[in-house]
Order: C-alpha cells, then sequence, then structure tokens
C-alpha cells in the first residue's frame, strides 16, 4: 500500500471483479505511482497464468470512463490465502477502498475454510502496518532483507497475519 494522500472527499460506487490482461496497463500505471521497486508486467503475468485469485476494484461513478481504483493479489494454500499485493491508486486512498478489498480477501478465505490471511509489508511503511493492525493483523515475524531498497540495499518485511472465523454452519 501507498502512503500519498488521497484526492477525493466522498467515496465511489464500485464493483470488484476478476483481473483479466486488459487491465494490467492500468495496473502497471498505479504500481508505478506507488512504489519504488513496483511489480512488472510478468510479475502479474505470472501470477494470473499461476492461478492466483487476483481482482481489481472499479469506480462505476467516475466520468465517462470507469476508474481502476485499487486490486489485489493472492496466493491461494492450503489452510491460509497468502497476500501478495494490496494496491489501492493515490487518488482513491484513505476512502476506504482497501478496506473493501480486504473485505473480500476475509470472505474469499471464508469460501476456502481457510482460516489465515497471511502477508508481508516493508517494515518502513508504518501506515499500510497501521491499517492492517486496526483490521487485527498480529505482526508474527521478520523477514529479513526481503524487499530491494535500492543502491544494492534490502529491507526487512514485518510477517502479519490474520485469523478469519469460518462461516456459521
Amino acid at each position: 500500500m501507498s502512503a500519498l494522500p488521497a484526492r477525493h472527499d466522498r467515496p465511489a460506487a464500485t464493483r470488484l471483479r476478476a483481473m483479466q490482461l486488459d487491465d494490467l496497463p492500468r495496473v502497471l500505471d498505479i504500481e508505478a505511482r506507488c512504489y519504488s521497486h513496483p511489480w512488472t508486467r510478468g510479475n502479474f503475468i505470472d501470477s494470473l497464468a499461476a492461478g492466483y485469485l487476483a481482482e481489481v476494484l472499479w469506480a462505476t461513478d467516475a466520468g465517462a470512463d470507469d476508474a481502476l481504483v485499487g486490486y489485489f493479489v493472492a496466493m491461494v494454500g492450503v489452510d491460509e490465502l497468502h497476500l501478495l499485493n494490496l494496491t489501492v491508486a493515490p487518488r482513491w486512498q484513505r476512502l476506504g477502498h482497501a478496506q473493501a478489498l480486504l473485505d473480500a480477501l476475509e470472505q474469499h478465505c471464508r469460501e476456502r475454510a481457510a482460516p489465515t490471511l497471511l502477508l508481508e509489508v516493508r517494515q518502513g511503511n508504518e501506515r499500510a502496518r497501521q491499517v492492517y493492525r486496526r483490521r487485527g493483523f498480529a505482526e508474527i515475524g521478520l523477514r529479513r532483507g526481503y524487499y530491494p531498497a535500492g543502491h544494492g540495499r534490502r529491507e526487512d518485511a514485518v510477517v502479519m497475519s490474520l485469523a478469519v472465523p469460518a462461516l456459521p454452519t
């Protein structure tokens, strides 16, 4: 998640759907604006080809063209969903869209009977860590040198976990 300020004063009507190859130009534009080391087109293509869970959130009342608000990519495991990328476009941040994407991820966990949602986040990304902590994620570990940080350096990743209750039977 990025720490850039929002430019809207209200949430838009949105719809969530599976990510498609046609979405990648807009997804890559957001990646480039949000991260010093963005995912590449190849990263997204490989994720889609591997069958990872990938969805995009679109604003449906953003004018003549729908606007890409954000997206996520997650890997389905045996007893977990592992969030690999969750990003909200800078102009749509601080409006609850990250929470909507997390809602969808929790629902996917329930549908798959996966009791845990895991993720890594840059240790220095305090804003994202706060979002996840408010959501109920616990910091459970550290991956040393996980992220590239420029000039040959690496940044540690904080591993976070959320227990997702099962659907009532």
